[in-house]
């Protein structure tokens, strides 16, 4: 298949396009390389500078390729900043979300595999989250993507588009060739282990008084390329609509300091803070409906392993892509 693949300069998105190249498909990265890096894109790909705020460079985009899929990665992810500038998020990810959409449709382009997050439940009631778990966002980050999700729920239901949105929990992990290097770096792992390379001071642990078995917040690490192996099975199977994406259990945030410990050797010191607002003590995901309908399995379960293929790129990347 040819799939354009938006924001495939990104973590998510250039492990993905490397899985599809690597399955024989024909990937075109749609990327404006504010946040992607150059050097994450597989030589095998091509590349087209663009921007989806901008109608005309998606849909010139879109009529050159001419794909059969498109898989949509591009977005701003800082919640923290979504709730400091929400425009950023609903200018990038709603209404360029809705330009790829009318770009999509002008070409008779009619499958889209959509990066969503578990953001769109907000806290939840019950854990594990199921697909039909209450949404309610907490922030304009994840209002931002359960807003696209509904847009593609009308074109769906109005012109027929083939529209799977994959709700991920906590990705991470690298592949030999690739890992993460955000700027600025949010995620628990790679910040402890910029603290194990001495990049940092200390980890900060935002509370430890939660109602979890050491007290600290418990998410479901998924390893990145589980992520990618699940946008592939959505590619080519005719279900559409909502999976959450991850492994089914937690690990804590000490758990995950002392497991880079071990894995590193090196000691990481961290440092209780407070609550941080908003944060759930528990995310787990159900991925039931991933498993029986996408026939999608994850492999790496184990902790100690999915830090390890992060501490191994991140030793060879002190410093990220191309810095």
């Amino acid at each position: 298949m040819k799939v354009l693949v938006t924001g495939g300069a990104g973590y998510i998105g250039s492990i993905t396009g490397e899985l599809l190249l690597n399955e024989g498909h024909e990937v075109t990265v749609f990327d404006n390389l504010e946040y992607g890096h150059r050097d994450a894109i597989d030589p095998r790909a091509r590349l087209i500078e663009g921007d989806l705020r901008q109608p005309e460079s998606i849909l010139g985009a879109m009529r050159e390729v001419r794909p059969d899929a498109v898989m949509h990665f591009a977005a701003y992810a800082l919640v923290g900043e979504s709730m400091e500038k929400p425009e950023r998020y609903f200018r990038n990810n709603l209404v360029g979300g809705v330009n790829l959409a009318e770009a999509m449709l002008a070409c008779d382009v009619g499958r889209i595999v959509f990066s969503s997050t578990c953001a769109t439940y907000g806290q939840p009631d019950t854990v594990p989250i199921r697909e039909d778990t209450p949404q309610r966002p907490t922030n304009p980050y994840g209002e931002s993507k359960l807003m696209f999700e509904k847009v593609l729920g009308w074109y769906r239901e109005l012109h027929g588009m083939r529209a799977t949105y994959l709700r991920y929990f906590n990705a991470c992990g690298a592949t030999e060739r690739l890992g993460e290097d955000h700027t600025p770096e949010s995620h628990l792992i790679p910040i402890v282990l910029q603290t194990a390379l001495g990049q940092r001071a200390e980890v900060g642990i935002f509370g430890d008084d939660y109602d979890t078995p050491d007290g600290t917040c418990l998410r479901d690490y998924i390893h990145i390329v589980d992520l990618a192996r699940a946008h592939l099975c959505a590619l080519t199977s005719e279900a559409t609509g909502p999976f959450n994406l991850g492994t089914g259990s937690g690990f804590s945030v000490k758990e995950v300091v002392e497991t880079a410990r071990a894995v590193t050797g090196r000691p990481i010191p961290a440092r209780i803070l407070p609550r941080r607002p908003g944060d759930p003590a528990r995310l787990i995901a159900a991925a039931d409906k991933a498993r029986d309908v996408l026939k999608w399995t994850p492999s790496y379960t184990d902790l100690r392993a999915i830090v390890a293929s992060a501490w191994a790129w991140h030793q060879r990347h002190p410093h990220g892509y191309g810095r």
